[in-house]
């Protein structure tokens, strides 16, 4: 037997460099996070709308245009004009295809940027099948086409009466995007964002015009899905943003910007606003209130605006500056400082707002007291009934402890989902088909408890719901939510729908952040599988179904699927792999979240049999429509 193992070659020819673009496209997601068709709001599609728009904001920031044109064309083709200072005509390729060149680096032009590392117009450049950017300046215009970052054609600079600025126009490549779609409401969204954290700039989606006069006031406003306990709390200064107050919820919820940039995952300046809060209000009511039941209810919006901001990522998800450059400032001590003064000066200004908050957090600790022996004793069951053998079947990250460690906490949350199905079938075939380093499955017994109206002891009560808490640890909040996506995964029938309701109810009611934070999803599963000898078709409506059987002719074999058990685990691997499809669970000011529980989860009311009467389908029908396909 050889002493050493025969190993590949490893030689210089292995060693392969790559241009710049050509990085870009083969490692996209370094870039821009996850890829996508548009169906989700952090798909690249808008990541790389937003990268132009990013630019565009700055020029805003530094005094120099008030207002953003953006148009989206046939779905797929779009421009961002804005009416700032426009690139220097001389350096236009450059800053569009040369990586490191920029004019962020340089503090004197721009300060307090959003894109600081001179890579994201590159991307959008490369990851483009057309990318056109066209600088105008005091009468001149200067002009360049590219191709998936390649040069097609530099024009000479020619004279122009349009106005100062920088026009970007771009179609995504449709063979990284595949089948890709913009959808107005995400912009839309995106662009209401910016009018509220950039008073005086209008942003127009096609002629649509967005403008705010309140800033994050207006921002939380919109955002909150129940009616605040005491007016909206403003606070300000150069360079913070802050308004906050409290519903009648469970739970925290934060909305958090660095320079523009949502930090959906927070960072420095959230950590440091809580401790604020915190302290402020132990304070100004000289009590210890525990720090759950100060939180308990708050929603907040936290805008800072910082220098040279560090990210965690090129996405910018998570703000990780320790200092405020140039002269060293902490920023957490900022905010704190900042937040201790104002907030204690507001509540002694508004005594009827420091009545009503204190109401709020006694109220909380009262509740919180209640069932702080239920918890213990819940504890105790589910560490004897063994909640990761009877359960959880958990994902390798999970069984390596990996969310303890800095360097893999980031990419764990990303990638990481559970599935919460019913029943040992479906929980089988997922897990057989799972990504086990990656998906987690927890399996429901039944269906669960109508939780709406119920008090939050009945998630220490009842055995289903606090396993489900557990699994997931969110009992102190999504700080340590182990899970990115969390996706209910039931059979399209009327015990499946019911089951899907009542899961949706459970989150609604105590973990309502977890939706507003868009980690709730419901996953889509086929309803049918149309093939032949060559070929299978996977069909989630009854016109895709009707299109793969035209494609596939000669009276191809259709099944209709009625659960989740019936799809083997072979098949069951292609829905939850990266062609899973999943559609989000959203929660939205106009929602009218009360009055839709109240109507479908609440006693039983004539209006409610009436609808159920009037949308009832016969099971006949439903008989005939399968036999067709049998």
């Amino acid at each position: 037997m050889d002493e050493y193992k025969q190993t590949p070659d490893y030689i210089d020819d292995n060693i392969i460099h790559l241009e710049w673009y050509e990085h870009i496209r083969l490692r996209p997601g370094m870039y821009i996070g996850k890829l996508g068709d548009g169906t989700y709001e952090d798909d690249g599609i808008y990541v790389l709308l937003k990268e132009v728009i990013d630019n565009s904001i700055d020029e805003f920031m530094m005094g120099c245009g008030t207002k953003i044109e953006v148009n989206v064309t046939d779905l797929s083709r779009v421009s961002i004009r804005d009416y700032g200072r426009g690139i220097p005509l001389g350096k236009v390729v450059d800053v569009a295809s040369q990586i490191n060149t920029g004019g962020k680096y340089d503090n004197k032009a721009f300060k307090k940027s959003i894109g600081l590392n001179g890579v994201g117009i590159k991307a959008v450049n490369a990851l483009s099948t057309s990318f056109v950017i066209e600088s105008i300046r005091d009468g001149q215009k200067k002009r360049a086409e590219f191709s998936k970052g390649q040069v097609v054609k530099e024009y000479d600079l020619e004279p122009t009466k349009e106005k100062n600025g920088t026009r970007v126009t771009f179609e995504p490549d449709n063979t990284i995007f595949e089948n890709y779609q913009y959808h107005d409401d995400f912009i839309v969204k995106m662009l209401k964002n910016y009018s509220y954290l950039n008073k005086g700039l209008t942003l127009y989606l096609n002629g649509e015009a967005f403008k705010s006069e309140n800033g994050v006031v207006d921002l939380l406003s919109e955002n909150m899905t129940e009616d605040p306990l005491y007016p909206i709390i403003h606070l300000e200064c150069e360079d913070l943003e802050i308004a906050m107050t409290h519903c009648n919820h469970y739970g925290e919820e934060y909305y958090t910007f660095v320079n523009g940039q949502n930090t959906t995952q927070g960072g420095t300046h959230l950590i440091a606003f809580k401790e604020a809060v915190a302290r402020t209000v132990r304070a100004f009511y000289n009590k210890d209130f525990d720090v759950s039941d100060i939180r308990s209810g708050i929603t907040a919006v936290v805008s800072i605006k910082v220098e040279e901001p560090v990210f965690e990522s090129q996405t910018k998800t998570k703000l990780g500056s320790k200092d405020m450059e140039p002269n060293g400032r902490s920023i957490r001590q900022f905010v704190v400082d900042f937040l201790t003064e104002q907030l204690d000066n507001y509540l002694h200004r508004n005594p009827e707002t420091a009545q009503i908050l204190n109401k709020k957090i006694v109220d909380a600790e009262r509740e919180r007291k209640a069932i702080s022996n239920i918890q213990k004793e819940a504890r105790e069951k589910a560490k004897k009934a063994n909640l990761h053998n009877r359960k959880l079947r958990d994902c390798r990250y999970h069984y390596n402890d990996a969310r303890t460690k800095d360097d893999a906490k980031n990419k764990l949350i990303e990638d990481t989902s559970i599935f919460i199905t019913e029943g040992d079938s479906a929980s089988g075939s997922i897990t057989k088909a799972r990504d086990a380093n990656t998906q987690a499955v927890f399996s429901l017994r039944g269906k669960p408890l109508n939780s709406f109206g119920m008090k939050r002891d009945v998630v220490y009560k009842n055995d289903e719901f606090f396993l489900l808490q557990n699994a997931l640890d969110i009992e102190d909040g999504l700080d340590n939510l182990r899970y990115n996506k969390v996706i209910i995964a039931t059979d399209a029938d009327v015990d499946g729908m019911h089951i899907r309701l009542l899961t949706i109810t459970f989150f609604l009611q105590y973990f309502p952040e977890l939706i507003k934070n868009g980690h709730l999803f419901i996953l889509q599963t086929p309803l049918f599988r149309v093939r032949n000898k060559k070929k299978t078709i996977y069909c989630y409506s009854e016109e895709e179904r009707d299109k793969a059987m035209k494609t596939l002719g000669q009276k191809p074999e259709v099944t209709r699927f009625k659960g989740l058990g019936e799809i083997n685990w072979e098949e069951f691997r292609e829905f939850i792999n990266e062609n899973i499809r999943l559609e989000p669970v959203h929660m939205k000011k106009d929602d009218a979240v009360k009055e839709l529980l109240e109507f479908y989860m609440g006693k039983n009311t004539s209006s409610r049999q009436n609808f159920i009467i009037d949308n009832l389908v016969v099971e006949e029908d439903l008989v005939e429509e399968e036999a067709v396909f049998e």
